[in-house]
């Protein structure tokens, strides 16, 4: 069984974006690690990896793919899997990510995220094929639970005891997307705390924080606002559930500058300082070492 200690903590860091990348390397600012899109980077040379090359020697990079569409019924992509094992290689790559979702069919690539049916099928031919993908690259990867806005009625199972058996069958990790979970649970009326209570703490090696677009009756994961104040409070209950988890922000549109996703990245260091306090305090009145948040 995993343990809590055999997860790496890399603290609080953000996504790689071109926006950034000479402010990155002129001011080195105060983070500790950046996220790529992978498939940005799968290429032969170019400025993306040049740039990529300089930041690597002063931050510890994770990928993070978007094409891996590992609940899709198309062969694995084993082409593709080379490039992402050579990348991961040439960059010494902390980790590497991926969605529990499909992505594409008949060979076509439909650059979008797409939802699982929750059923005992489903699940063996995730598991099946994140097996196959963890043979090649050589190790665990995490997976990234979904954002949706539908959902089957053949599912047997919520997503959250789907994602838990998933890790635990697969042997694999977990990046938790708390703003998925806020994002889901508004669209479908679960309870975000049920889905947090259920998945397996010790399989979660990173948390990704957003924002997204509230329309009321439906709440769109865009990555084009500051995270949201009920996300925050989420994000202090997944710490205070898992523990110290390497945390970033991702943002994808409406850009700000670096300083403001900086100022953004202080609340994220706030709001875990909290909640490992309360985590702190609970296992002292009940074990009683500092060791134990860990535990």
């Amino acid at each position: 069984m995993l343990q809590h200690r055999e997860r790496p903590y890399l603290g609080y860091g953000l996504g790689l974006r071109k926006e950034h990348y000479e402010t990155i390397l002129a001011e080195k600012p105060p983070l500790e690690w950046f996220e790529i899109i992978t498939e940005n980077y799968l290429v032969d040379g170019g400025k993306p990896l040049h740039y990529l090359e300089r930041i690597r020697a002063h931050y510890p990079i994770v990928m993070h793919g978007v094409s891996l569409s590992i609940g899709g019924t198309d062969p694995l992509d084993f082409g593709y899997l080379a490039k992402v094992k050579a990348l991961a290689k040439d960059i010494e790559a902390a980790w590497i990510s991926d969605h529990v979702c499909w992505t594409g069919v008949n060979g076509i690539n439909l650059h979008d995220l797409l939802p699982l049916p929750y059923t005992e099928e489903t699940l063996r031919h995730v598991c099946e094929r994140i097996a196959r993908v963890q043979d090649f690259l050589g190790r665990r990867i995490l997976m990234e639970n979904p954002s949706s806005y539908l959902s089957f009625g053949h599912s047997e199972m919520s997503e959250w005891e789907f994602i838990a058996a998933m890790a635990e069958r697969a042997d694999c990790l977990l990046l938790l997307d708390v703003n998925n979970i806020y994002v889901s649970a508004r669209n479908h009326g679960f309870d975000a705390g049920q889905y947090l209570a259920r998945i397996p703490a010790e399989r979660v090696w990173q948390i990704h924080l957003a924002g997204h677009s509230d329309y009321g009756d439906l709440v769109i994961d865009t990555h084009d606002h500051p995270v949201a104040d009920p996300v925050w409070a989420l994000y202090e209950e997944a710490i205070r559930h898992c523990g110290p988890v390497s945390t970033m922000i991702e943002r994808d549109d409406a850009i700000p500058p670096l300083a403001d996703l900086l100022d953004e990245l202080q609340l994220a260091r706030d709001a875990a300082g909290r909640a490992l306090q309360d985590r702190g305090r609970k296992h002292a009145e009940t074990l009683g070492t500092p060791e134990d948040l860990w535990a």
